[in-house]
């Protein structure tokens, strides 16, 4: 993402933000029939306190730099989310967050690679900063089956969630691939200086229509927590809590844990150990 394409996200991501919101979510009176949905720019400067120019600069995507202060205005008057309000930082104020592109090939430490064998018959599993699948066990293995082929992007989680028949015959699938997406949104904007991403993006408007879809919609959000319920092709029944972690000597690295119910565990622990 250079800085055009990064003042366009800008504008864009604002204008969408701006367009969910009605007056009354924000105490303001309907006023006269409207002609678009949402608040009108002029409604978001006054609630911010800034000045309808400076605003007016921001959505039309042009180089200007506000300061810290002028964006939690913005952030605070558009209702944002925290995972949001990291996302307009990012995009408007890039240096503050500027770190130096990692190294081309992401490694996984020997420890935290025993580890993660180790956590057998539990799931686990290592993504880079890319979302590319880096490592992962057995057990996740037999409920996910990773060492599938997925061309072009054979180890993206990303590409694979999108292009991979089994995955999209989940019966949640939808739900999840539109978060999902809002996830690889909010981490891509990490990387303006990293081409892959935007192959990645092209690759993936190309051959999906959903994806086409809710990439334009500028949703953000965090990797959540949960519990999984799965009615496996093949294993039947699977119950898990699952986590997401950082690794702390690479932020860029997630750890996903699914840990598994009683049932689930006994289960995967015959096939492992025969």
């Amino acid at each position: 993402m250079d800085d055009l394409d990064r003042r366009r996200a800008l504008a864009e991501f604002l204008r969408t933000r701006r367009a969910r919101l009605s007056p009354s979510d924000v105490d303001l009176p309907a006023g006269s029939r409207r002609r678009t949905p949402g608040l009108r720019r002029e409604e978001v400067a006054q609630l911010a306190n800034i000045g309808t120019s400076w605003y007016v600069a921001l959505e039309q995507g042009r180089d200007v730099h506000p300061s810290e202060q002028v964006l939690e205005s913005i952030a605070h008057a558009l209702r944002l989310t925290p995972t949001e309000r990291r996302h307009l930082f990012l995009l408007a104020r890039p240096q503050s967050f500027a770190n130096s592109l990692p190294p081309e090939e992401e490694t996984v430490g020997s420890a935290l690679e025993q580890t993660i064998h180790a956590l057998n018959p539990h799931p686990a599993y290592i993504m880079g900063r890319r979302w590319d699948l880096l490592l992962w066990n057995r057990a996740a293995e037999l409920v996910f089956g990773y060492s599938d082929i997925a061309p072009p992007h054979t180890r993206n989680f990303v590409w694979r969630s999108f292009t991979s028949p089994v995955l999209r015959a989940h019966p949640n699938w939808e739900r999840l691939a539109r978060n999902l997406t809002g996830q690889f949104r909010a981490d891509s904007v990490r990387y303006p200086g990293d081409p892959w991403f935007r192959e990645l993006i092209e690759d993936l408007k190309n051959i999906s229509e959903d994806f086409r879809l809710w990439w334009s919609i500028y949703d953000v959000k965090s990797v959540p927590d949960g519990h999984k319920l799965m009615n496996h092709e093949t294993l039947g029944k699977l119950e898990f809590e699952y986590v997401t972690l950082h690794v702390p000597e690479n932020t860029d690295q997630k750890v996903i844990i699914y840990t598994c119910s009683p049932d689930t565990a006994e289960t995967l622990s015959v096939l492992i150990n025969k």
